[in-house]
């Protein structure tokens, strides 16, 4: 098999752990063990042995991810290391060579790859920048066939942090319905709300949908790697016997650690942390944005520590990233890797002091390609 190189991932796994700021990350700053596990826990941790965990995830795992899903047995929860080796195991055990996939546009290009390289036709909908982001509905309906075998899309969106309506669900489940097609959602930034309530799942609102989410975006807590795929019986039971090909199991220190990020004192504590980032950091990257005259334009997002910019200058946007990478050793994501040139999604979960010290960084390689000398007032490292 061959697969095309995966280039966000393969961009972020050299830059993210070597420059001075991410702010090409796309969740909240990571938690540390004390500021979510109570003492007493940290105590019965230590004494946890650390042997081969339960392939899909212990019992009581489980129980706590489907507390989220009502009316879902936990027999219909695949745990997996992180939602990518959830996508992963998907594509694998779903794909055939010339199924006909439908994916939307801008996205996270993981499953764009791995369609590719099992053979799938795909076909693909976009997010319109002058609808705020929405779906190009009319798009997907001239593209859903009776050989439509998968529609997938990531609510909320990354990179756009954009949210589907209620009516936009609708339309695109019984688009799916009209064709047979699956419906695979990747809702690993549910929970990750700036504005608004929680995010819907499509899970429970048709029969063919596969529902994936983890703990690190919302959660702050990507270094347990845990993920989980929901989806009918029947589904998760064709996707286990991949899952031994792959990990095996979830680490047995991160299963015990999720119990008590998903406990439901230790959950609400934890998203109420990550809305006050959400909240507090977006203005701060907002009022950074509005100052940079007119080199950016933005939709300002719903959910995600991200947002997607556009901007005016006359380069390409990993030529952009690298140039600021190499003089500032501030690292942001190009939009091209989205399959989108001229865009930046720029990540605000950095710690405060980090996210305006990167910015300001940034803001000193415009000014050199835009000819500006010196910063805005009103916005600086210490502001």
């Amino acid at each position: 098999m061959n697969i095309e190189v995966f280039k966000l991932e393969r961009m972020q796994s050299t830059w993210e752990n070597v420059v001075d700021y991410n702010l090409a990350e796309s969740g909240v700053h990571a938690l540390s063990l004390e500021e979510f596990v109570p003492a007493d826990e940290l105590q019965e941790i230590l004494r946890l042995g650390l042997g081969y965990s339960q392939t899909n995830g212990t019992p009581e795992l489980r129980e706590q991810i489907a507390a989220s899903y009502p009316g879902l047995n936990p027999g219909q929860i695949q745990v997996t290391t992180g939602s990518t080796e959830a996508n992963y195991l998907l594509m694998w055990a779903l794909i055939e060579p010339g199924d006909e996939v439908i994916f939307e546009l801008p996205n996270y290009m993981q499953m764009w790859g791995l369609l590719r390289g099992f053979g799938a036709k795909v076909k693909t909908f976009h997010l319109r920048e002058e609808r705020h982001w929405a779906p190009d509905l009319d798009e997907l309906k001239k593209q859903v066939t009776r050989k439509t075998k998968l529609i997938i899309l990531t609510n909320p969106n990354n990179p756009t942090g954009a949210v589907l309506s209620q009516d936009e669900m609708k339309t695109i489940i019984d688009l799916a319905q009209a064709s047979g097609a699956w419906i695979l959602a990747d809702e690993v930034y549910q929970n990750a709300e700036r504005i608004g309530p929680r995010t819907p799942s499509f899970w429970g609102l048709y029969d063919k949908v596969i529902s994936v989410n983890g703990l690190s975006k919302a959660y702050g807590l990507p270094g347990l790697r845990i993920g989980w795929i929901v989806g009918p019986m029947d589904t998760i039971q064709k996707i286990g016997p991949y899952h031994d090909y792959t990990t095996i199991s979830p680490s047995a220190l991160s299963d015990r650690l999720a119990r008590t990020a998903l406990s439901p004192g230790v959950r609400d504590r934890i998203l109420k942390r990550t809305r006050e980032i959400l909240t507090h950091h977006y203005a701060i990257l907002e009022s950074w944005l509005k100052k940079q005259d007119g080199t950016f334009a933005f939709i300002p997002p719903k959910a995600g520590a991200i947002t997607f910019v556009r901007y005016s200058l006359p380069v390409n946007s990993t030529e952009l990233a690298l140039k600021i990478i190499r003089e500032k050793s501030v690292f942001l994501a190009p939009g091209d890797l989205f399959e989108m040139d001229r865009f930046l999604r720029i990540g605000f979960g950095v710690e405060e002091q980090a996210l305006r010290t990167a910015l300001a960084r940034v803001e000193d390689v415009l000014h050199s390609l835009t000819g500006r000398s010196t910063r805005k007032e009103g916005f600086s490292s210490s502001a």
